[in-house]
């Protein structure tokens, strides 16, 4: 009887808190996506890898039109993922060499500047901190560069002068070809000694940057471009930064010691980009993300040998076979994906390692043949944010990650 009368005395109260606890259940979840959509719209999202310009020369697709059937980026899903700052990748593979890759790389350049020109109320080239709050206060994307692989320079400092002049705010010293002045991730942990080094008489001992990789570093500084270290082997890795007065960047890069994969970073080089005050921009690949990720591509591609050895026999190279048959068999490759989970462990990681303030995103949108469920384009960076704030970060440092961090590197490599 005594809970009776406990009920009837206090029913108003307890009316009260199974009002509140209802209220909680239904609308706890709409109210914490909106604080989470508020933030994202607050924030100067950033990310520093998109590869889009590649299929818009190689394939005439057109940005201005949907393309999320075959595509992670257009101008529409940028708009719609709430993009503040999108670094395009100025990019050519080893395939391009002397008399042909600072070429590829300026019709790169071109065609982003044509795209521009068509939607100047959308999208405006920047190379400034000040010129990005600028074009963000009137709602456009601020639009970056950044070149992805040393040998676009073809071992020439005034074509490296040039590609600044035209706007590229950062350069990658190699892609997976080495340079003959800088070594690869892909070369050193293969074991391989490139055309271009036995020419010059080099061993793998003398792996690393040479004296004009020191010069190229010494001039990307000078002209207040950032050095980016991402497919760099890790003797190139310790040379720059020894000799680095800046900050530096891993534009499109993850953590080694949640997937050992050559392209990601051990721990050792996470804790020396901390020291140098850079900040490392997590890849969105599945297979630089999961570690179990090339295992099951490896069946993937296996029940599809014929195809991927006709495709090679086309003159096509891998990541370009990877997406083809991605694209053709996207029920069967879309079950190698990996869950959404995988992307915040690896930001969580860096966090918890070397802190808040060395984080952020660099998708590799456009040049990853897969992405983790949930991310099927820009569109979808919101969801990071509302993954963050899931995970307990505070409003000011899910700001750090999704942009901020980039602005403050940006501000200290700058001359404007």
């Amino acid at each position: 009887m005594q809970w009776i009368n406990f009920f009837v005395k206090n029913y108003n109260m307890i009316l009260k808190n199974i009002m509140l606890i209802l209220a909680l259940l239904f609308y706890g979840p709409f109210v914490f996506a909106q604080k989470a959509a508020k933030l994202h719209h607050k924030s100067t999202l950033t990310d520093t890898h998109n590869d889009i310009l590649g299929d818009v020369v190689g394939k005439q697709v057109n940005v201005s039109t949907d393309l999320s059937a075959t595509n992670h980026t257009d101008i529409a899903r940028l708009k719609q993922g709430g993009m503040k700052v999108q670094v395009f990748s100025i990019f050519c593979d080893e395939r391009f060499g002397k008399g042909t890759a600072f070429a590829r790389a300026n019709r790169h350049m071109d065609s982003l500047m044509g795209i521009i020109k068509r939607h100047p109320e959308e999208l405006q080239l920047v190379t400034t901190p000040a010129q990005i709050k600028q074009v963000n206060k009137k709602g456009i994307i601020a639009c970056m560069m950044g070149v992805e692989g040393g040998h676009m320079i073809e071992d020439r400092l005034d074509y490296l002068d040039s590609l600044y002049k035209r706007g590229a705010r950062y350069m990658t010293l190699t892609w997976n070809n080495s340079t003959s002045w800088a070594t690869s991730a892909k070369d050193e942990t293969e074991n391989t000694i490139p055309d271009i080094y036995l020419k010059k008489g080099f061993a793998m001992a003398d792996r690393g940057l040479d004296s004009v990789g020191v010069s190229v570093v010494k001039r990307m500084e000078a002209l207040g471009m950032m050095i980016d270290i991402s497919h760099v082997g890790e003797a190139t890795f310790r040379d720059v930064l020894k000799m680095a007065t800046k900050p530096v960047i891993a534009s499109h890069s993850s953590v080694y010691a949640i997937c050992p994969h050559r392209r990601n970073l051990k721990d050792f080089q996470l804790e020396a980009i901390r020291k140098n005050n850079g900040v490392v921009f997590v890849n969105f690949y599945s297979g630089f993300l999961d570690s179990a990720y090339d295992r099951r591509k490896s069946d993937f591609l296996q029940n599809h040998l014929a195809e991927r050895d006709s495709l090679r026999e086309a003159g096509k190279v891998a990541y370009e076979i990877d997406d083809i048959l991605s694209k053709k068999y996207p029920e069967e490759s879309g079950k190698l994906r990996p869950p959404f989970s995988v992307l915040i462990e690896h930001i969580d990681y860096i966090v918890n390692l070397i802190g808040i303030n060395h984080v952020g995103l660099g998708s590799d949108f456009d040049g990853i043949e897969s992405a983790p469920k949930g991310l099927e384009g820009v569109q979808d960076f919101p969801k990071i944010t509302q993954a963050l704030l899931d995970r307990g970060y505070s409003s000011k440092d899910i700001k750090k990650i999704l942009g901020d961090n980039f602005m403050r590197v940006l501000k200290a490599t700058s001359k404007g």
